[in-house]
């Protein structure tokens, strides 16, 4: 399961949420079950950030949102996401090293 936020940060903000995106990233990466994440700015938009976690399961992400940490830092910055676009994605296809592991879909 992929978790992605789109951001739009003002340049005078970028300090702060910088630590404030960093923060969020290692709680939700402490969880059982995360696998990695990473937290950028886009290279054409330094106003535009991206934080992107990826965990084992659906279940795995929803017990990584349910400690009073995770609830009193990650939750409030997750609610600063771009809310016109969906933030929680399905894995499909993992690709390393060329080559492909199709996975079966959890909506089935």
């Amino acid at each position: 399961m992929l978790l992605l936020c789109r951001f739009i940060v003002a340049p005078d903000d970028a300090p702060d949420f910088l630590a404030r995106g960093t923060r969020a990233l290692e709680l939700l990466t402490a969880a059982e079950g995360a696998l990695d994440g990473r937290l950028g700015r886009a290279v054409d938009d330094p106003g535009r950030w991206v934080l992107s976690v990826r965990f084992t399961s659906v279940d795995a992400y929803r017990r990584a949102l349910s400690p009073f940490p995770v609830r009193e830092h990650v939750v409030p910055l997750l609610s600063e996401a771009l809310a016109d676009e969906p933030a929680t994605y399905e894995t499909l296809v993992d690709g390393a090293a060329g080559t492909s592991t199709r996975h079966p879909s959890l909506r089935a």
